[in-house]
């Protein structure tokens, strides 16, 4: 299964990049590169989402600023 996950990166004023999700609470990674920070959060999404079945947990799953970019990223979960 595959899950379609909006990501937002804002680069930071000391030149990294910070990717987070507003549809994936928890969802916080940090790259020098955007590629660098969509990879981490990719890693980072499929970690909370394993996190939550584990606990079996019923919440459901995921369906700026002028520097901020939004991408979207695929999880096989």
């Amino acid at each position: 299964m595959e899950l379609a996950l909006r990501v937002q990166v804002e680069e930071l004023p000391e030149g990294l990049f910070l990717a987070t999700s507003d549809e994936l609470s928890g969802l916080v990674a940090q790259g020098r590169t955007v590629a660098e920070a969509l990879d981490i959060a990719r890693d980072v999404a499929r970690k909370l989402i394993e996190a939550r079945r584990d606990r079996d947990d019923s919440a459901p799953l995921p369906g700026g600023l002028a520097t901020q970019r939004e991408y979207t990223v695929v999880i096989a979960a």
